[in-house]
């Protein structure tokens, strides 16, 4: 039987070292996320009584987790952004969510399919799982907090892109269902994504957070006016703006990542210098951290148990050459003619951190339709997030200090 007492110690113990590590970590190569995987991997070699980790056994749980977690996220990536939207201050983050992703997708679904001998569903499924980078675990490369400044092209485009992407390739998750086999004609199939998947429901995803954003912002920012409201209660006014914006526009079969982030941004250029920006991104920020501290240690806890067991060699190389080929080369194409140094450019190609918008992506994906060989899927996507984890965690702090330097 699970014991729900230790289950608790666990938790408690990652969310004390959650409040202390990246304060202390700050000066060293080495990120937090790694610890909470390490922790996770430890807790669960011993024979405890603790829950299964594996995502395949809860596949629900999973979904709903990481979708709490990539929502929050994207909440507080909006509202810490300072620069003000337009397609020239936006241009670098739209190229690399118009081209590098899509390019990454492609090519990924490629090596996929004729690589590794995946079927093209599965092999789509797998690049739109992991072609976003992570709103959640990019914080060593992203803005700072509202207000804070420093937003430089590396830190505001990969900041930008982190929120842009994840409701952007959902297109492509149901390109992948469009894919399996089915009685009706793949012609009709693919007139069907194209008018629903990709036109309506960015559409609908655009236009809900835009008017999310603004109507949110007359209540919070005018109500205080003629009502007095503590300053305190901002958090939960921040967490409301996540859930109805994201609820809403589910409701009405648009994207809720994109609406979310769309909403956050828009709220952001509302009284731009109004201290209740800090008080929402602070608070967004403890809830997305304690949706990581959970994720992070089932993440570990599940690689423990064998997540990474269906991994072959061909499949380890495939997400190497993600990391380390593929995504470097798409964003470095798509930066040609850019506004940035060199060296700036290279930055931005090779941050494509991969985290927990992959896991939900996946297990959207696999509890929506059936696709072949899950646990096989799982295993390349677990291995891709824990090399990112590691590698980005520990480059990005020297990384960032030797860019800071050479400015």
């Amino acid at each position: 039987m699970v014991s729900i007492n230790l289950l608790l110690v666990v938790l408690g113990v990652a969310v004390l070292a959650v409040a202390f590590l990246p304060s202390f970590l700050k000066e060293y190569p080495l990120s937090y996320p790694i610890v909470l995987v390490g922790l996770g991997l430890l807790v669960y070699a011993f024979p405890l009584p603790l829950p299964s980790a594996d995502p395949l056994q809860y596949p629900a749980l999973t979904t709903h987790l990481s979708e709490l977690c990539v929502i929050v996220a994207l909440t507080g990536t909006g509202l810490k952004i300072d620069r003000r939207f337009s397609l020239k201050n936006w241009r670098i983050p739209l190229r690399l969510v118009s081209l590098a992703m899509i390019l990454t997708i492609g090519a990924m679904a490629v090596a996929g399919w004729y690589g590794v001998a995946l079927s093209p569903a599965s092999a789509l499924l797998l690049a739109a799982s992991l072609a976003p980078t992570d709103p959640v675990l990019a914080g060593d490369v992203q803005v700072g907090d509202p207000g804070e400044g420093g937003e430089d092209n590396v830190r505001f485009a990969l900041t930008g892109e982190a929120g842009l992407n994840d409701g952007l390739a959902f297109p492509f998750v149901y390109g992948a269902m469009a894919l399996l086999p089915s009685e009706v004609p793949l012609t009709d199939r693919f007139w069907d994504w194209l008018g629903m998947d990709v036109v309506y429901r960015l559409g609908v995803g655009l236009l809900a957070g835009w008017l999310s954003g603004k109507l949110l912002a007359v209540f919070i920012f005018r109500l205080p006016e003629k009502i007095s409201i503590k300053s305190s209660v901002y958090g939960f006014v921040v967490l409301a703006v996540t859930l109805t914006t994201y609820g809403a526009t589910e409701l009405i079969h648009g994207y809720g990542f994109l609406a979310v982030f769309i909403a956050a941004v828009t709220l952001r250029s509302y009284e731009r210098t109004h201290e209740y920006h800090q008080h929402m991104h602070d608070f967004s920020d403890q809830v997305e951290r304690l949706f990581i501290v959970v994720v992070l240690l089932f993440f570990g806890g599940a690689i423990g148990q064998g997540l990474l067991a269906p991994l072959t060699w061909a499949d380890a190389l495939l997400g190497l050459g993600l990391l380390l080929v593929i995504r470097p080369l798409m964003g470095i194409l798509t930066l040609v003619g850019a506004r940035a140094r060199l060296r700036e450019r290279w930055v931005i190609a090779g941050f494509g951190i991969r985290g927990i918008g992959s896991f939900f992506y996946l297990a959207f994906g696999l509890e929506k339709a059936p696709f072949p060989e899950a646990g096989r899927l799982w295993a390349i996507v677990g291995f891709v997030v824990l090399v990112s984890i590691v590698v980005h965690g520990i480059l990005a702090t020297p990384v960032m200090k030797w860019l800071d330097k050479k400015k």
